[in-house]
């Protein structure tokens, strides 16, 4: 079996597929890409066996079959290529490969591809076709608030709510809580799931915002189609926390301040606070809100004063401010809401500007208790 790739082409698609290949596989062939090949067309396949993704180039080839390549040597060695067409001649007998570029031959051993778990096939699913800048908007809105707790895997995803026309995607680790909704979408039918984590990042590093992404599922997988990549990863088993219940719905206290200002003052008063809590004090009266933050251990202290929108009774509340900095990271507005009822109960984050029509996010940080 032979066929003929461009060197750079090859390389940029198995960068992509890199990300699937896990340090640690329970079987050694998972340490190999896939290699199907057809007349002039190839696909490449990784997989951990939880999420699998297929990439399909144009080669030059008269020939159809399949061989298993081990990635890192083949990775390693192309990057040492500039841009130039290379022969892959593949011995079906024994699975031997030998590779030949403008300068030289390299010899190495395949595994047969027989072997390589199947690619999962969703029967019975359902589907949706969402645009990829909203896709990608939403998991860089929602990812990083998912969490990372082995024992309570179903918070270890996004949430996908798919009903009326419209996708609600939610991640929460108990701490902070982040639901991000798009209306104006054509859905089928309703549904909802739960999609793991690295997925949805190998999603976020491929997607081509000009691009439409089909969306495929059914009880156990789910499938991102997209140029020429496709993901397909199996959903999280589990029922999703009412995420509604915890959002409170009367907040009287409502605090309205430009994002940076928030966010860098945040930044700079936190290198005071304890390295364990992360504590940080807002106290809010009129047009004003204090932050500080304290140390005893190592006597540091920090506090600032910044003006601001307030309405409401005066107040003192704390949070824990690495939670505080990811969603002011993350929210993509220039001025903000923030909403309160009372120091123990949640902070609401709005985004007051930054949205796109048929956008609406909203944040939710749980507060911490504040020393005497």
């Amino acid at each position: 079996m032979k066929f003929i790739v461009n060197s750079s082409i090859l390389l940029k698609e198995l960068q992509q597929l890199n990300g699937i290949i896990s340090s640690n596989n329970t079987l050694p062939i998972l340490d190999n890409f896939l290699f199907s090949i057809s007349k002039n067309s190839m696909s490449i396949t990784a997989s951990d066996l939880e999420t699998t993704m297929i990439s399909n180039i144009a080669v030059e080839s008269e020939n159809e079959g399949k061989i298993t390549i081990p990635s890192r040597i083949l990775v390693d060695t192309l990057k040492t290529f500039s841009n130039q067409p290379l022969t892959f001649l593949i011995d079906t007998d024994n699975y031997g490969i030998e590779i030949t570029s403008e300068t030289g031959h390299y010899k190495l051993a395949g595994q047969n591809a027989e072997e390589f778990p199947k690619t999962p096939n969703l029967s019975s699913s359902s589907s949706a076709i969402i645009n990829g800048h909203i896709l990608l908007n939403a998991i860089n809105k929602t990812l990083f608030a998912s969490g990372n707790d082995e024992l309570r895997p179903v918070m270890s995803g996004i949430f996908f709510e798919l009903s009326n026309n419209e996708i609600v995607f939610v991640a929460t680790d108990a701490h902070k809580l982040v639901k991000h909704k798009r209306s104006n979408i054509s859905l089928d039918n309703s549904a909802s799931f739960i999609i793991p984590k690295k997925p949805l990042n190998i999603l976020k590093n491929n997607i081509n915002e000009e691009s439409d992404v089909k969306l495929e599922f059914n009880d156990t997988n789910a499938l991102f189609s997209f140029n020429n990549v496709t993901i397909i990863c199996r959903l999280i088993d589990g029922k999703y926390p009412n995420y509604e219940a915890v959002i409170p719905n009367e907040n009287p206290n409502k605090l309205t301040i430009k994002t940076s200002d928030l966010l860098n003052s945040i930044k700079r008063v936190s290198i005071y606070a304890n390295k364990t809590t992360h504590q940080i004090r807002l106290k809010l009266a009129g047009s004003q809100i204090h932050i500080t933050s304290e140390d005893i251990d190592f006597a540091n202290k920090a506090d600032e004063r910044l003006s601001c929108e307030y309405e409401g009774e005066d107040m003192e509340i704390g949070f824990n401010a690495r939670f505080v900095i990811d969603m002011l990271n993350n929210i993509g507005a220039n001025k903000i809401l923030i909403e309160m009822s009372a120091p123990n109960r949640a902070g609401i984050i709005l985004p007051l500007d930054g949205q796109e029509e048929g956008e609406e996010t909203l944040m939710l940080v749980m507060p911490v208790m504040l020393n005497s």
